[in-house]
């Protein structure tokens, strides 16, 4: 401990090994009560994280727990069309209300904001991350066990954002069975390191086909990678998503809590298992 130190961070202006590093993240809504958060992420686009952010929503409302979801892909909403939720949002003395699905998950996404939901969003990424702080900080979403935060590919603004300003729990990552699967983990996995940020596993989207007069699994993308990039980086795999007409259909008509089937429930037991984490935020 340096000797002119005074005992106070908040003034003191000493280099020593007792300073605590200033914490970046934003400060919750007083009204808010949130349990566990956990990120869906992935290295690119187009490989079903909003399916698997959905999916994995219903399997923990199953289990009784209350569910919510924070759509942080700003640019490329999708979160409310999958839950049918469509309404204006309104507002409290404490902040934004979300709405909420048949089923009783709180969402909040950009496109409930906008007059026309095909408006596209045409911000610099500054506006976006702080878009995204504010779902955190400026929405009232009471008592939830937990939130899934639906995030954009790479490493960006937003997740860069969200792994700094949100206590997430643990990210789960997303991937397809195409040869860049390694290169897709590979990024998500090292940014999550960087940020002291548990990876929960890994789930495979569009696994496979699976015939519908002989039932045999078909490969379209060719043979998966997932177990052996799996066992490089010391990843349990989660599940794996197949290509089903009835989810996809349920999906676009926004009746994803219709579906029946219990593809994530391995992720469902890996999100319980998941470690509350407590911080101090900035405030």
């Amino acid at each position: 401990m340096a000797e002119n130190c005074t005992h106070d961070c908040s003034t003191c202006s000493a280099n020593c090994s007792s300073r605590k590093p200033e914490s970046l993240l934003a400060p919750a809504n007083k009204s808010s009560n949130v349990k566990k958060v956990i990120g869906i992420v992935s290295g690119k686009g187009g490989v079903g994280k909003s399916m698997v952010t959905s999916l994995l929503t219903v399997q923990m409302n199953r289990r009784e727990y209350k569910t919510a979801i924070l759509d942080a892909d700003i640019t490329g909403p999708s979160i409310h069309k999958a839950f049918g939720v469509r309404g204006e949002i309104f507002g409290s003395e404490d902040g934004m209300l979300p709405l909420v699905s048949r089923m009783g998950t709180k969402i909040m996404s950009v496109n409930l904001l906008l007059d026309d939901e095909t408006t596209p969003v045409v911000w610099r990424g500054s506006l976006i991350s702080g878009t995204v702080k504010q779902f955190w900080s400026d929405v009232c979403w009471d008592e939830v066990d937990y939130m899934f935060v639906d995030m954009p590919p790479g490493t960006g603004d937003v997740p860069l954002t969200v792994f700094q300003s949100l206590p997430l729990s643990g990210v789960i990552i997303v991937t397809s069975p195409q040869e860049l699967v390694s290169m897709i983990v590979a990024k998500a996995v090292r940014m999550a390191q960087m940020m002291n940020i548990p990876v929960l596993g890994i789930v495979e989207n569009m696994s496979y086909v699976v015939c519908p007069d002989c039932q045999k699994k078909l490969y379209v993308f060719g043979e998966s990678k997932l177990d052996a990039v799996a066992a490089e980086y010391g990843l349990p795999i989660l599940g794996r998503i197949p290509m089903d007409p009835a989810l996809a259909s349920q999906c676009d008509n926004g009746l994803i809590e219709l579906f029946e089937g219990d593809y994530l429930a391995e992720a469902a037991d890996a999100v319980e298992a998941a470690p509350v984490r407590t911080f101090e935020s900035a405030e």
